[in-house]
């Protein structure tokens, strides 16, 4: 029995001394948005006062165009996520992306808060400072949740709404990439804010699109830093306290405003069964679905995605 008990001890204290090590190998300090914009915020980026935050923003196209094209992000991503979509729709109108508050490189929010209803005031002060009465408004995930938010509370300032796997809806994941399962789980969220594994984000990432293979070293490198960037990690946690599961979704069969609703068939992490719902409870809204895509279409199939956004604003 004590050599038992003392094989077990010298097991335990290896596996403690294990740990240790990992920890210690996967501590990774909070990083200064100013040591990470010049890799992820060259031009035409730069940084806007928002709503008591330096806001990381990019505004291309033509200028006169009347009816810009809005793009917002979700949890954990950054306005990078819209690259392929802002390269297409650019040439010939104006797009407006931006990295929301406790995310990418704009870093916490001024007020602590990351309800719907604060990340869609932010927007307003966006559209208020960039000085657009009116836009085209697409969103991802929680993006897509602010978007119609957004065409919910103001629309008279919404033309067009294009929700592309967005949150919304009470939903029950078939799969939650392990990021946000431990920053959702306490005690685990805290330890977060220390460590930072790169194969956690690499799995994380993997784990929302369709095909994992897509996923290469440089978008990990850019999922990891932004994760990194100041009080991301803190705000992550914050954001998934503050949540509450189907907010303001009463509002969504009030929409009056044309939608395309565009959905990855192998997501995850948000069921398809929202995106009927979507397409249920807003009228004459159009429900497109890329049956071998993830949570993120439009990043991991620009191309292919963007065509079905081009015709339903209009463009050639």
């Amino acid at each position: 029995m004590n050599r038992v008990l003392r094989l077990l001890g010298g097991a335990l204290a290896l596996l403690l001394v294990a740990a240790i090590g990992l920890l210690v190998a996967w501590r990774v300090p909070d990083r200064p948005v100013d040591a990470l914009t010049a890799r992820w915020a060259p031009p035409p980026s730069r940084f806007v006062p928002v709503a008591g935050l330096s806001l990381h923003l990019r505004d291309e196209g033509p200028r006169d165009d009347s009816l810009p094209i809005v793009l917002l992000h979700g949890t954990s991503s950054s306005l990078h996520t819209w690259d392929g979509w802002a390269r297409a729709l650019s040439t010939h109108r104006r797009v407006i992306r931006y990295d929301m508050p406790g995310f990418g490189l704009t870093g916490p929010a001024a007020d602590g808060r990351y309800d719907i209803e604060a990340y869609v005031r932010t927007l307003a002060a966006v559209l208020d400072t960039l000085h657009v009465a009116r836009c085209v408004l697409a969103g991802n995930s929680l993006g897509g949740h602010v978007a119609w938010a957004m065409a919910a509370l103001h629309p008279e300032r919404v033309a067009r709404l294009v929700l592309v796997d967005a949150a919304g809806y009470p939903f029950h994941s078939a799969s939650v990439p392990i990021g946000f399962r431990l920053a959702n789980t306490p005690g685990l969220a805290r330890l977060l804010q220390d460590v930072l594994p790169r194969p956690l984000v690499a799995s994380s990432v993997r784990n929302v699109y369709g095909d994992p293979s897509r996923v290469t070293p440089a978008l990990v490198d850019r999922y990891f830093d932004m994760t990194a960037r100041a009080g991301n990690r803190r705000a992550v946690v914050e954001r998934f306290r503050q949540s509450r599961p189907g907010e303001l979704s009463e509002r969504i069969p009030s929409l009056r405003v044309p939608t395309l609703i565009l959905w990855g068939g192998r997501d995850r992490l948000i069921p398809r069964a929202s995106a009927d719902r979507f397409h249920r409870e807003i009228a004459g809204s159009r429900l497109v679905v890329f049956p071998d895509l993830g949570h993120v279409p439009h990043e991991e199939d620009p191309g292919r995605t963007v065509a079905v956004v081009r015709e339903f604003i209009g463009e050639p």
